[in-house]
């Protein structure tokens, strides 16, 4: 692999290749200059201006055969565990600069031959082209010194120099970005380099066993085989309200049910997490007889209303099945916890005589966060909550011109909505209880 002087690297070492190749045109055009700048930073009318060719790196894109290897490059909890590398196609172009008649011409068609003859750039030449000068490394530049830790001659792919066809239009829209004046020129690309990463990573140690470990004998109990077409691991296939499955959410007090296949056992306990809460919440069962179901009851009150933040949760079981002397945990659902509106007492909702503006405050439940987004809906009117810098349970809105009377109330905290909507009747209703009414 290269480090990331990778990509001078291949323009020194491509510039090294001309600069030679062009030993064999002076006798017919003298002096040859191989430059490796941008087309605008050119000087062409300088008096007595030699023949000169210059590369030009104007696009750098993804080789598409590599740009997956090593993937996926990190675990499910964002660390890396492999590194993959960055691999690059290079695209240069290629012109000549020559003040006589079909000087431009000639030299363009002798870098051309160079490059066709020299269609891999062994490691050799590069190893020749990034080598310290005999001169000494005071005569050239830092950058230059600094490209033979490049590592370019050791990485595995071989890098190849390609000519690049570019009809008319897409070298008149190259010159125009450079903003500089056409000379005849060629495209090619440089395939492909690779260059490595250096973040640490984490790789699994060998697997000695499998299954279970007779201390005894030293000897594990190998593959388990069960006749069944689920995996016999425990798994959550659903998360929700017990008593509505309907309901999208669920409230503080309420019973989670979850269902799934094998989460029976003893020692169970029920995880939950949420991005504003650290530790995970955990909940104890006990032991569970049925394998498909399980139920437990979220807590409720003032310390749970702290402790238990409105939004998208994950939930999972952990728990000792039986015949086995290892607890496991199952997969992780999503569970929405949803905000309540406290509307008894009813909220202060003061009318602005000059404007007609609406203010609000709310007492919620749960109580929340700074970070997290709260917003008030009155009938189709909606407001953004002020700011709150510290947990609260009473939150302040500001409206517009809200009309008076009777208006159903909805809040919505980090995008899970309260329950307005009683979906355990048929057909669907507004629950009676969430209603304000807004003063003239």
């Amino acid at each position: 692999m290269s480090s990331p002087l990778a990509i001078g690297a291949v323009s020194a070492v491509l510039r090294n290749l001309l600069d030679n190749g062009m030993v064999d045109v002076g006798p017919s055009i003298g002096s040859v200059s191989v430059s490796a700048v941008a087309p605008d930073t050119i000087r062409v009318d300088l008096p007595d201006r030699p023949p000169s060719l210059n590369l030009f790196l104007y696009r750098v894109t993804p080789n598409q055969g590599l740009w997956n290897a090593g993937q996926p490059s990190r675990s499910p909890d964002g660390r890396p565990t492999t590194n993959p590398p960055l691999a690059l196609n290079l695209h240069y172009l290629l012109t000549a600069y020559g003040d006589a008649d079909f000087e431009a011409e000639i030299l363009l068609g002798y870098a051309m031959h160079v490059l066709h003859n020299r269609p891999v750039l062994d490691r050799a030449a590069i190893r020749r082209a990034l080598s310290p000068s005999p001169l000494g490394p005071s005569i050239l530049p830092p950058a230059y010194q600094a490209l033979a830790a490049a590592d370019l001659a050791d990485q595995a792919e071989a890098i190849t120099v390609t000519l690049e066809p570019m009809d008319t239009e897409d070298m008149s829209k190259l010159w125009s970005a450079t903003q500089a004046h056409y000379r005849p020129s060629a495209a090619y690309v440089v395939s492909v380099v690779l260059i490595a990463s250096t973040t640490p990573t984490r790789a699994a140690l060998p697997v000695l066993s499998r299954g279970l470990v007779d201390p005894a004998t030293g000897r594990d109990s190998g593959v388990s085989v069960e006749p069944s077409l689920l995996p016999p691991l425990p798994t959550i296939t659903g998360a929700g309200r017990a008593a509505h499955p309907s309901q999208p959410a669920l409230r503080l007090g309420e019973v989670l049910e979850l269902v799934g296949h094998h989460l029976d056992g003893t020692g169970a306990v029920v995880h939950l997490t949420h991005p504003l809460v650290d530790p995970p919440r955990t909940l104890p069962l006990g032991v569970v007889t049925d394998p498909n179901r399980v139920e437990v009851t979220l807590p409720s009150g003032p310390t749970a209303e702290q402790d238990w933040p409105a939004g998208a949760w994950t939930v999972s079981v952990e728990v000792l099945r039986p015949g086995e002397a290892i607890p496991r945990t199952s997969n992780a659902a999503a569970v929405l916890l949803a905000p309540e509106p406290v509307l008894v007492p009813p909220p202060v909702l003061v009318r602005d005589g000059g404007t007609g503006a609406l203010s609000v405050a709310l007492q919620v439940r749960p109580q929340v966060r700074p970070t997290q987004a709260v917003s008030l809906a009155l009938d189709a009117d909606v407001a953004r909550a002020s700011a709150h810098p510290s947990p609260t349970g009473t939150v302040g809105f500001t409206f517009g011109a809200v009309p008076a009377g009777p208006a159903w109330v909805r809040l919505v905290v980090d995008g899970v909505e309260s329950l307005l909507v009683d979906r355990s009747s048929t057909p669907p209703s507004f629950d009676p209880t969430q209603r304000v009414t807004v003063p003239a």
